[in-house]
């Protein structure tokens, strides 16, 4: 029975630091602790790119979009697009009425906005349009060809699918 006491009491006499129940119990909120600077450090470094200060506006300017769309399908418009590695962009194109000397070639990441890239394309001697983006990164991709007037796209091409075709159609 001397030896249970003396146990005891000697850990009693032992500092807390040396006893592992206290650090078992401060394991749980020092893991929520780190977690949520991790997770504030994720918040902050990155950007989501879906949520939109302008949104209203963005809204009123569907209409107009799918107005150019649907111009683009009575004009009957077809393009295919061919990109290269380096950044250089061929379109060929063909409509019911004369095409304009200049057309803008939109990119589109579906979901980050920061990594949408646009051209201006313009009409070269030979018929086809030609231009220089930087060079693309792999990934999915919306091919959007537009001007003030209509709209053709968008399509959905993979990064490495080369030419892309363009058809317009009223929505």
């Amino acid at each position: 029975m001397t030896g249970h006491a003396s146990s005891s009491v000697s850990a009693a006499r032992t500092p807390w630091y040396w006893q592992r129940w206290p650090w078992l119990l401060m394991l749980g909120p020092a893991i929520v602790v780190v977690a949520g600077f991790a997770t504030l450090y994720l918040a902050f470094r990155s950007d989501d790119g879906l949520v939109a200060d302008d949104y209203y506006r963005r809204g009123l300017a569907i209409n107009q979009t799918l107005d150019r769309s649907a111009r683009g399908a009575a004009l009957d418009l077809r393009a295919v697009v061919d990109l290269d590695a380096d950044g250089r962009v061929r379109a060929t194109l063909r409509s019911r009425e004369t095409l304009p000397p200049i057309v803008r070639l939109r990119l589109m990441h579906p979901t980050r906005a920061g990594l949408d890239q646009a051209a201006d394309l313009t009409l070269g001697p030979d018929g086809r349009y030609g231009g220089r983006i930087d060079a693309p990164t792999r990934g999915r991709r919306l091919v959007v060809i537009e001007t003030r007037d209509w709209r053709l796209g968008p399509v959905e091409a993979d990064g490495d699918a080369t030419p892309v075709t363009l058809q317009a159609s009223a929505r």
